[in-house]
């Protein structure tokens, strides 16, 4: 079963500094249809002004996925890390037990564009934790890279659920084809450019979810920038 969601039919904030896109319902945005998607419970679409950002706060339990698509992100945390997230890289922060963190648009003059992301843990109260790892383009284009996992390998961030993210960019005829188990949930997220998913033509910010499907196929990019979650039910 594949269902389309359009990136018209989020929801929709503005706070000024921050506009933000929501593919599921958070903070003031509620719809019961879009609670999450199995474990994926937020992808929000943001956009920060320069100089501005999120001032320190507080999170428990959850996997919370940065990844930025345009200028950089400041981040700065309770369990001593502080960098600057640039495109190509996935930062990844488990809560745990409880982290509390500020993210801040360090340019003067341009605005930062990221996708925050969160996913259930497979279980709570682990000790909060960090990692950051850098994909270069080269690594994605034509394909699909994984990025994010339960188990770490290869090379990419581990996340403490059984989920898998993938990342890739696509343009004229490449394409990519992702064998799917019909007891898993498969989500793609199209962050930027045009692309057909199993045939349905997807703009920015449109998601398909995909249900008792066997195959992920993608074709005719456009400038197409893509992220596609593996996940349980």
């Amino acid at each position: 079963m594949l269902t389309l969601r359009k990136s018209e039919d989020r929801g929709y904030a503005s706070h000024g500094w921050l506009e933000s896109y929501h593919s599921f319902s958070f903070a003031d945005y509620y719809d019961p249809t879009f609670m999450g998607f199995g474990p994926l419970r937020v992808i929000n679409d943001d956009w920060i002004a320069a100089g501005m950002g999120f001032g320190t706060h507080g999170h428990s339990d959850m996997e919370i996925i940065t990844y930025v698509l345009e200028g950089e992100i400041a981040h700065k945390d309770s369990i001593g890390n502080g960098s600057t997230i640039r495109p190509g890289d996935v930062q990844r922060m488990s809560a745990g037990t409880g982290v509390r963190h500020s993210e801040f648009n360090p340019s003067p003059d341009n605005k930062t564009h990221l996708l925050q992301i969160w996913i259930q843990p497979a279980v709570n109260g682990d000790a909060p934790g960090y990692e950051e790892k850098h994909f270069s383009n080269d690594e994605k284009q034509g394909r699909l890279r994984l990025v994010a996992s339960e188990d770490g390998a290869n090379g990419v961030v581990k996340i403490h659920q059984d989920a898998k993210l993938y990342v890739g960019l696509f343009d004229a005829e490449q394409e990519a084809n992702l064998a799917l188990l019909k007891s898993r949930l498969a989500y793609v997220h199209l962050a930027s450019g045009q692309l057909n998913v199993n045939g349905i033509a997807m703009r920015a910010g449109d998601a398909l979810m995909l249900q008792d499907e066997e195959l992920l196929r993608l074709t005719n990019g456009v400038s197409a920038e893509v992220l596609v979650f593996d996940l349980p039910q």
